[in-house]
């Protein structure tokens, strides 16, 4: 009921941390189904990563969603850290029969769910509205 903006800061390797790219991601309720949008092509950075998911965590925890959909739509790469972030969350919805999904992945980013079968763990859906939907 609301939307949560986070700058995360995300440095690239060599890269000054004044000049560290500003990642956001936004957190928003619809009805029961919480979305989580990334909104950069890159999250690689450790602390961004932890701080994303102390955030996320701090957001299931009051808000209970049954579904909650990471929205992968700009996002091009990550580093491996995200695929706990989403195991973490998961962790901490299931208690209450809440659900993790996935929208709008990179086909290259969805090898990697494969590879690992974690397409087995995680539902996956072609974009937001559909993952959104699916949960009525």
């Amino acid at each position: 009921m609301g939307l949560y903006d986070s700058g995360l800061r995300l440095g690239l390797p060599g890269a000054s941390t004044d000049m560290a790219e500003e990642v956001s991601m936004e957190t928003t309720m619809e009805a029961d189904v919480a979305v989580v949008a990334f909104k950069s092509a890159s999250i690689t950075d450790v602390e961004a990563i932890d701080t994303a998911t102390d955030k996320i965590r701090s957001f299931v925890d009051e808000n209970r969603p049954g579904r909650l959909v990471f929205d992968f739509e700009q996002v091009r790469f990550f580093s491996s850290l995200v695929l706990g972030l989403l195991l973490d969350i998961r962790a901490r919805i299931e208690p209450y029969q809440g659900e993790v999904v996935i929208s709008a992945i990179d086909p290259q980013l969805h090898r990697v769910f494969k590879i690992t079968n974690l397409d087995r763990v995680f539902g996956f859906f072609p974009d937001k509205e559909t993952a959104v939907k699916a949960a009525d």
